[in-house]
Parts: C-alpha cells; sequence; structure tokens
C-alpha cells in the first residue's frame, strides 16, 4: 500500500504511493506508455513466497478477469462463460454456450474468528513488496461483451472472463469499442499519450459494471410505481430513481434512508462484513423530494413519548394490556398512557383502534406543532462600503438586486423584519423606525468591543421599513470612501454586528453579506505552505479559532450566514466559506461580476437563497434501539460532546448527515432495529415544530441477507461524509488506504460466506445491489479533496468538501459520477422535452459527432465534438466553423431554433434539481478547457494521477482473492 516514508523518491514512486499501490519499480515499460510509473501490486508475502497462481486451462493460464458475481434462482448455480480449446474467451457472444460451475456450495455460519481477529489493516501484512514475476506479471487481453441471461432472478453477478495466453508485461493493448470496432481516441492530442480510457490492464470498459445501467435498471422497475414505505419494508429504490412514496408507517427513504434495510443480529457478523450500519438523515425532507407533505398535529393533540428516554410516539412501539401501557423499543421501558388518550388494542397485534387517526400512530413520518412559540426570524442585509467596493463599480447592481428582492417580498412576506448594515473598517447601522422622517445612521468605530448603541429601529417589520431601506441602497453607490482599508476588511466584523442584533432582539435569521474587499485574518494561523508534502491535513482543512467560536455563537442564536464574495483575491490564506457552512449557509463566489452570466447566477442564488425553506435553532436528536448505540454523526455542523444531539444554527430540506450505529448486544430476529430521529426548529414566523422521523429495518442471522439489502449509492453518500469529516484530523493518504482496505475486505468476505456456488480465483464476485459500489469508491478516492492534483487550489477543494458535506444522496450520487448526456443533433418542433439516456463516464463514450452535457451539482459541461454537423452548430450557436465556437465560460444565445430551444429547456430542468446556479461552460473537442471536462469522466485515468475505473477494479479483485489465501 502506501508507503509515505519514500517521499524522496522518483516521480514513478510518488505516482504509484498516491495511488494506494506499490511503489517498487516495476518492470520496463516502453516510453509510450503515457503513465510510465504505474505500479504492479504486490502479491507475495514471507508466509506466501509463491506467486498467486490461478487455475490453469489446457495451454494457457487463466489470469484473474473483471468478471461480476450473477447468483441466479436459489438452488441453480450461476452462469460462466466457458473457454475455448485454446483456454481464451469466444470470439463472439453468439458463440457462447450456457454452462454450468460448480455446485452450490452449502451456507455456513460465519465464524470465521481468523478474518475477525486479524489487524485492522490485513492488507499490510498480505501485501509485503515483493514482485509478479515477468510469466505472471500479464496483461489481460480485451474482454467481450458479459453474458446476459434473461429472465433470470438474481442476487448478485458472476461473470467468468479468462485471458488469452500470456503476454509480455510491455505489451499496452489499445481499446477498441465493441460496438464500432474503431479505436476511441480523447483529446488533448498529447503526443505519445495513448487514449486516457485505456485500461493498464487490457480489459475493455464496456464489460464491467456499469453504474448507468444500475439506475437504469432502477429507473425502468420503479417507473409509474409507488413505493410504499412501512415498517421492516423492502430496499427502497435508489436516491437517483424518480419514485413517488407512500408513508404507511416507515420515514420516507428522502428522509431516512438506512446503509442496509436489514442489520446482522450479532456485533461479530458486522465486522466481519466490513461495511457500514447506519442511516443517512435529511431532517427536514418531506415524503417525497421537495415536496413538504408531513402531517401534522398539536402539542396537545399528540399522544406523549418515552418518558423514560424522550423518544417520540411511532409505529415501532409496541402495545401491552389493552393499549394502557407501551414498551418503548429505543429503551425497552414500559410508559403509562395518560387516561385522555387511552383507546383499547384490537387484534392479535395489539393494533389501537384509532390507530389510522393519529399520525403519530400509523405514519413513519409527522410533525408536532409545539405550544410554545418563539421570536420570529429576521432578515439582515450587510454591504461592503471600503474602498474596494466603491472602486469595483457593482455596488450599483447589487443593491439594485436587493430591492428587486425587497420588492418580491413585498405584498407577501411582508412581515418580514429587515435590517441593513453597512462595513468598511467600521460599522454603520440604520435606525429604520417609522416614526422618523428618514433613517439615521449610527456608526461604530470600536469594532473590538462591539456594543450597540441602540436596538430598537435596527429590525422593522419589511410593509413599515421598505421605502426607507430603498432610499438608503440608491445612496450606497454614491458614498465617498473615509477609510482606506488596503489590507482587507475582515468578514467578522459584519457577523458580529449581526450576531449582537439578533442577540439583543433575542430573535434567530439569515445574514446575507455582500462582501467585496479582499478577505484577511483577525489572528494568525497556519498556511497550506508544506501541505502536499506532510500528513498535517487540519492545517488548510480546519477553522481558524476565531471562527468556531463565532461559529458556536451563531447557532445559539440561530444566526444563518449566507456570503455572497465579489473578490477573489485572498489576503494571508483567508477563507471565507467555514463560518457560512457551519451555520447552515453557503458561499457563493463570482468575479467581481464583470460578466452577464455571474450576474444571472448572482439573481438567481440570492433568490433561492431567501425562498428556500428554513428551520433556525435547530436541534436534531437520534434514538435507536436498546441493543444498538450511536457511533458517530458526520456531516457540516460543530460536533459536540455526544453524538446524539446535534444542534445547528439553520437547516433547509437539502441538509442531510450521515448516522454510524454498532451494536451493544445481539438483537431479536423478530423485532428488527428502529432508528428515529425528532428535528426541533423555528420557523420564520417564530413558530417551534418537531419533525419526526422513524424506520425500522429487518435484521438477519445470515450475512447473505444484509449484504442483499446494502446500496452502493447510499454507501457512497456515508463515505463521502464520514471521509471528507476525517481529513480534519487524519492523513489524506491513510484515509484513501482506509477506504480501499475496507472495500476489499467487504469483497472478500462475501466471496467466502455469501457466493452461492464456487467459484475460481479468476471471478469477480459482487453482490448485486453493490455493482456499482467500484466505480464510486474510486471517484470518491481521486476526487480533489483527498487528491490534490497540480492544479488543485487550496480554497476550491475546501469549496467542494463542505459542498460535499451538505449534499443529499441524491446530489452525492451525481457529484461523484455525473450525467453524461447525449444531445440529439436534430431536433422536430413537435417534439417534446425529452432527456436522452445518459452513458457511461468514459471518454470512450464521446462521439467526435455528436453534443454531450456533463451534469453535476456543481458543474455543467457542454461537450462539442469536431465532426459535429454545420447544421446543428448553425441552430445552437448561430456559426458554420468549429474553431469559431466560443470555449470556457459561455451564455447560449437565445434562438427559436428547435435545437436551441430544446438545450435551453433541457439546461433549466436540470438546474432546477439543484439549490445553487451553475455556470455554463462549453467544452470544444481538443481545446485547452477540455482539462476541465477531464476531471468528470471518473471512469478514466484522473488528471491528478488517480487510477481508471477498470484498473481500480483489477486490483480489489486480486487483493480480495489474496485476503482468501
Amino acid at each position: 500500500m502506501d508507503n509515505s516514508a519514500n517521499q524522496s523518491a522518483a516521480s514513478a514512486q510518488q505516482w504509484a504511493g498516491q495511488n494506494s499501490w506499490s511503489s517498487l519499480s516495476p518492470p520496463q515499460t516502453h516510453h509510450h506508455n503515457p503513465v510510465s510509473a504505474f505500479q504492479h501490486l504486490t502479491l507475495t508475502s514471507p508466509h506466501h513466497p509463491s506467486p498467486l497462481n490461478y487455475p490453469q486451462s489446457n495451454n494457457a493460464t487463466n489470469w484473474p478477469g473483471i468478471c461480476y458475481d450473477s447468483p441466479v434462482h436459489p438452488g441453480k448455480p450461476p452462469c460462466s462463460l466457458p473457454l475455448t480449446s485454446n483456454g481464451s474467451l469466444p470470439l463472439h457472444p453468439a458463440h457462447i454456450n450456457l454452462q454450468s460451475v460448480h455446485a452450490p456450495v452449502p451456507q455456513q455460519h460465519l465464524t470465521d474468528q481468523r478474518l475477525l481477529n486479524r489487524p485492522q489493516s490485513p492488507l499490510q501484512n498480505c501485501f509485503p513488496n515483493n514482485q509478479y514475476s515477468n510469466e505472471q506479471s500479464t496483461y489481460l487481453n480485451q474482454l467481450h461483451s458479459p453474458l446476459q441471461q434473461e429472465g433470470v432472478e438474481s442476487t448478485g453477478y458472476i461473470n467468468n472472463y479468462s485471458s488469452s495466453p500470456a503476454s509480455p508485461v510491455q505489451q499496452q493493448p489499445q481499446w477498441t469499442a465493441p460496438t464500432s470496432g474503431a479505436v476511441k481516441h480523447f483529446v488533448p492530442d498529447a503526443v505519445g499519450q495513448s487514449p486516457i480510457s485505456e485500461s493498464r490492464y487490457g480489459l475493455d470498459p464496456e464489460s464491467l459494471p456499469s453504474a448507468v445501467k444500475v439506475m437504469d435498471q432502477d429507473q425502468a422497475q420503479w417507473e409509474g410505481k409507488v413505493y410504499v414505505s412501512e415498517p421492516l419494508s423492502r430496499l427502497p429504490p435508489l436516491a437517483t430513481t424518480s419514485c413517488t412514496v407512500e408513508d404507511k408507517g416507515g420515514a420516507s427513504p428522502f428522509a431516512i434512508r438506512a446503509t442496509s434495510y436489514c442489520f446482522p443480529c450479532d456485533g461479530q457478523t458486522t465486522q466481519l462484513s466490513h461495511l457500514p450500519l447506519g442511516a443517512l438523515i435529511s431532517p427536514l425532507a418531506g415524503v417525497n423530494f421537495g415536496q413538504n407533505t408531513v402531517p401534522d398535529c398539536t402539542e396537545s393533540e399528540c399522544i406523549a413519548g418515552c418518558g423514560s428516554c424522550g423518544a417520540f410516539m411511532c409505529p415501532a412501539m409496541g402495545w401491552q394490556d389493552c393499549g394502557q401501557r407501551y414498551s418503548c423499543p429505543f429503551c425497552g421501558k414500559l410508559s403509562e398512557v395518560s387516561w385522555q388518550f387511552y383507546q383499547p388494542t384490537k387484534g392479535a397485534e395489539g393494533v389501537r383502534v384509532d390507530n389510522n387517526k393519529r399520525p403519530e400512530l400509523c405514519m413513519g413520518s409527522y410533525e408536532v406543532i409545539n405550544s410554545q412559540k418563539g421570536e420570529a426570524g429576521a432578515l439582515l442585509l450587510a454591504v461592503d462600503v471600503s474602498v474596494q467596493a466603491l472602486r469595483g463599480g457593482h455596488l450599483e447592481f447589487i443593491t439594485h438586486q436587493i430591492r428587486t428582492l425587497l420588492s418580491s417580498l413585498n405584498g407577501e412576506d411582508d412581515d418580514v423584519r429587515v435590517g441593513l448594515i453597512t462595513y468598511d473598517g467600521r460599522v454603520h447601522l440604520y435606525d429604520l423606525s417609522p416614526a422618523l422622517s428618514r433613517p439615521h445612521m449610527l456608526v461604530i468605530t470600536e469594532s473590538d468591543q462591539l456594543q450597540l448603541p441602540v436596538s430598537s429601529g435596527l429590525l422593522v417589520p419589511l410593509r413599515d421599513c421598505v421605502d426607507a431601506i430603498n432610499s438608503v441602497l440608491q445612496l450606497i453607490p454614491q458614498f465617498s470612501p473615509e477609510q482606506n482599508e488596503a489590507n482587507g476588511v475582515p468578514m467578522e466584523l459584519p457577523v458580529q454586528t449581526a450576531l449582537a442584533i439578533f442577540q439583543a432582539l433575542n430573535c434567530p435569521g439569515k445574514l446575507l453579506i455582500f462582501h467585496a474587499a479582499p478577505l484577511i485574518e483577525t489572528e494568525t494561523t497556519q498556511t497550506s505552505s508544506g501541505f502536499f508534502s506532510t500528513n498535517k491535513p487540519k492545517s488548510i482543512f480546519q477553522p481558524s479559532e476565531r471562527a468556531v467560536s463565532l461559529v458556536r455563537d451563531c447557532v445559539r442564536q440561530g444566526c444563518s450566514v449566507h456570503l455572497f464574495h465579489l473578490s477573489q483575491e485572498l489576503v494571508g490564506g483567508a477563507w471565507p466559506g467555514h463560518i457560512p457552512y457551519l451555520t447552515g449557509g453557503a458561499l457563493n463566489t463570482y468575479s467581481h461580476l464583470q460578466g452577464e452570466m455571474d450576474k444571472e447566477r448572482f439573481s438567481a442564488d440570492l433568490k433561492r437563497t431567501f425562498s428556500m425553506d428554513t428551520g433556525f435553532r435547530a436541534e436534531l436528536k437520534i434514538f435507536v434501539s436498546k441493543d444498538m448505540r450511536v457511533l458517530g454523526c458526520y456531516g457540516l455542523f460543530l460536533p459536540g460532546p455526544n453524538p446524539v444531539t446535534v444542534p445547528m444554527a439553520s437547516v433547509d430540506w437539502w441538509t442531510t448527515l450521515a448516522l454510524e450505529v454498532e451494536h451493544t448486544r445481539t438483537l431479536d430476529e423478530t423485532k428488527g432495529v428502529a432508528i428515529q430521529t425528532a428535528l426541533s426548529y423555528s420557523t420564520w414566523t417564530g413558530e417551534r415544530r418537531t419533525r419526526v422521523h422513524t424506520i425500522a429495518v429487518k435484521c438477519s442471522r445470515h450475512l447473505q441477507d444484509a449484504f442483499r439489502h446494502y446500496q452502493a449509492q447510499t454507501l457512497l453518500t456515508f463515505y463521502s461524509k464520514k471521509v471528507y469529516c476525517a481529513v480534519l484530523e487524519r492523513p489524506l493518504q491513510e484515509l484513501r488506504e482506509e477506504l480501499q482496505t475496507q472495500i476489499t475486505e467487504a469483497l472478500a468476505c462475501y466471496r467466502k460466506h455469501c457466493c452461492s456456488a464456487s467459484v475460481s480465483a479468476g471471478q469477480l464476485v459482487l453482490p448485486q445491489y453493490l455493482r456499482a459500489l467500484p466505480v464510486y469508491v474510486n471517484s470518491l478516492r481521486k476526487s480533489e479533496v483527498l487528491l490534490p492534483g497540480l492544479r488543485s487550489s487550496v480554497p476550491h477543494r475546501l469549496q467542494q468538501r463542505c459542498q460535499v458535506l451538505s449534499m443529499d444522496p441524491t446530489s452525492t450520487a451525481t457529484h461523484f459520477y455525473p450525467q453524461l448526456l447525449p444531445l440529439p443533433l436534430t431536433v422536430e418542433r413537435s417534439d417534446p422535452p425529452k432527456l436522452e439516456e445518459a452513458v457511461r463516464c468514459s471518454s470512450g463514450s464521446l462521439e467526435p459527432d455528436g453534443l454531450y452535457l456533463v451534469n453535476a451539482p456543481l458543474t455543467l459541461l457542454l461537450w462539442v465534438g469536431r465532426q459535429v454537423p454545420t447544421r446543428a452548430l448553425i441552430e445552437l450557436f448561430n456559426t458554420s466553423c468549429f474553431s469559431s465556437l466560443p470555449s470556457g465560460e459561455t451564455k447560449l444565445p437565445v434562438f427559436e431554433t428547435p435545437l436551441s430551444i430544446y438545450v435551453r429547456s433541457v439546461i433549466n430542468t436540470l438546474s432546477s434539481h439543484f439549490p445553487t446556479a451553475r455556470k455554463l461552460w462549453v467544452v470544444k473537442q481538443g481545446d485547452s478547457c477540455e482539462e476541465a471536462l477531464q476531471r468528470h469522466l471518473v471512469e478514466d485515468k484522473s488528471p491528478n494521477g488517480g487510477a481508471s475505473y477498470a484498473d481500480f477494479l483489477y486490483h480489489l479483485h486480486v487483493n480480495s482473492v489474496r485476503l482468501l489465501q
């Protein structure tokens, strides 16, 4: 694995270390290899001095091909691709005959103490620094299309691929598209480079498990159907699948999505699987995506929950004594029902007669309206009027956008209290009392000991102060600079002022900061110098103590900070995003608002910031079954001493946390596991509400049942949040190694204990719903947060980390595996806008005569091939010359041509699914901007050194087989 001690070695060894594989010198390769430093995996150890031997046929050796497990009906062996007489694969799928492999292996109980008791990083013991012999360091020839058997119900996938006779290591096969047979070249056209989608081991990328195919199959399965969410329900649709959810006693997967919908009964079985137990929590989400259709009830009408642990009433409660008492699954204690809410039970299951009339008894999600009411939320606007801001020339545009926002609120939300602050080196407050003839400016010069001169008039209902605010906003662009803050203005200054105002009036709210001056830090902190050559990632990922202190004050007060940063100049290594993201806000950056696209994006972001439903002064409480305990909670918040209680300044329906649990004792297989979350928050009007989500999942003594109820997208979201939280304290290289080790051990465990038939060493065995897990994990491992490239800036990495930590499962899956959507070249006016089916994120999917849209939560790219027909270029860009096309950030021109209308409609539809506005990048084939596209083709080799999907899957297979030796 990675060896951080060899930092002074050659660049080839450094590259190999980055990819968590052996950094020993490989056999000599040809100079045409674009990644000559790519190293071989070591497959021998002191305990196993001989290299790994695979089964042999008559005249050729069967090397470990990339294959996937495909168990069939119970009692039936899986299908296998037979070898030809010379030991190679058939040349055409039509020549393949179904045949059985060895008889199924009887199911055995999980008592392998060797796997349970070995060190946490067994790969370090199994893979010492020894080398393959030349005879066994062979590449696989290209794999043909996998065998597909229709009408077979499968619980996993096993396909057997065999290579042709061994070839020298120096031979680097070219990847050929299985459909057309033509080599697909990816540009930029670097001299001497082979296609970036090419596998080092000669594997055909098209034959590997496809994440796109998995999503398409799941969408087809649930098309037009309703997923009924009930206690102990079946596996839900994927996060990326559009499906209607009906609450029948279990929370919607949009609100709580368990990592596995069947937990192992004991902790030893869980440790053996090497897969996490927990859930993804979107506490403010509704039953269906984007719809808050959760039923509510008043606190006085709702049956009280457990008096011992504080859990809320839910369908998981067990009723006894004809409805007089109920047992709590979270603490195991009995509670009496007050006489006002008593109703008898009926039937053998002990269901109350009023079960269907009360949402707390029959619904997995409901909301309680508390009798206690707090202060209404407020909107505070802070505008930078420093010398740099006044000279920038964009204050007129900003103030105009603010006035437009306030005018749209007037009449709809005119009871919202609004305040205004301007600042440079000092703070200017404005008394907006309607009794005054004009607003009064109050100047605070001592920012170190900030004290408010007055409290009344600083926050006034919009209907009473809209004219006063508009008059001040019109005068701001005409301000004359009074202080020359040459070194910048600290961003903490408006945050401190807003906190003082909110505290004086004892109310929560949103703070919108429009900052244009260069940012400075108020204290000396570590910079990122030397970070890439050390194991101290906390020097750039951790916020300063000053920022943490301000965040804690914001959380207590319920102040959500949203920063609109208009300057890209950073002074002293400061990054302004820690406070906004940790308070439930966001950081939006613009290039001085010079272009029309930045202005449109600014306007869209400003509207969404206020219009998004938000809960203030939020506190999330987590309850799990008495035989489990919460191990950790991961997300974008300041962790407290107790992981079962998470305080947050604000929360919206995008906010998602990851929960990890572990066993404290053996579970009862008949009762299952219950998980409940209760989010207490305040609305804009000051109303206190508590949203309750509860799910109950099955448990089993058999490990195979747990593997069948995992989903790759859920694990990806869990891993991304856990690993991105761990970068605050642990080295990146160690995290990447640990992630690969966990997946390898999980595959080895499934291969040994859950495979329904005997398989050879040349077969890769994958659970059915984890087919896409390797490509997801590889994309996470080589993300810019964990594996920075040469052009990865520190602010960009910090921004991406915070954005991913706040993403829901749908956005996370699309971020790490973007949608690559082919666009039609001709569109009829009568055709309704309809998205084309996505293709694999690989350069091999890009045809030079095609248009492709790369859709990700943070990126929107339009790739134009060199051979696109002239008619399409004219309809879309009004040009017939490919070389004259715009490149980079571009706004599509508005034409009334069918193709232009179609593309703009698709872009608008895709953009509505994400909370922030995105720039559109037009990328021409062969252009320098193509590097931006290359980072999103996650199945290829990454520009920052990450391995391709085919090579990563090969190493996962070899490692997992080696663990079982």
